[in-house]
């Protein structure tokens, strides 16, 4: 007999030039990538906040995203609207850190 297999599926990381900036969780973070970015001060421009203008059009270095409202601005492959997406998988934004509230990392203590 045989038993069920169990899918889970890992929330996304959201880094910044490769530096860890946080991990995405939609149950409690029902927002789209901008206002996480915003909330997290990262130095992002932005004006509609609906994917007309494309103010905040953003470089992906790694990963995908996911839109919520589909942007009316043209977009290179390699790009997203924060303002209306969220991430689908692991992402990786051309974004800088500084300023930014990042994570902590601890040193790993050896016994």
């Amino acid at each position: 007999m045989s038993s069920p297999t169990l899918i889970f599926k890992k929330r996304p990381i959201v880094l910044l030039q490769g530096e860890p900036l946080l991990l995405w969780n939609w149950q409690q973070q029902p927002q789209t990538l901008l206002q996480v970015l915003e909330a997290k001060k990262v130095r992002i421009f932005s004006e509609c906040r609906s994917g007309y203008c494309g103010c905040c059009r953003t470089k992906i270095r790694s990963g995908s995203v996911r839109y919520l409202i589909e942007p009316l601005a043209e977009l290179a492959p390699d790009e997203c609207l924060p303002c209306c997406c969220v991430p689908n998988d692991d992402l990786d934004l051309e974004l800088s850190c500084n300023g930014a509230e990042m994570p902590l990392l601890r040193e790993k203590q050896h016994a």
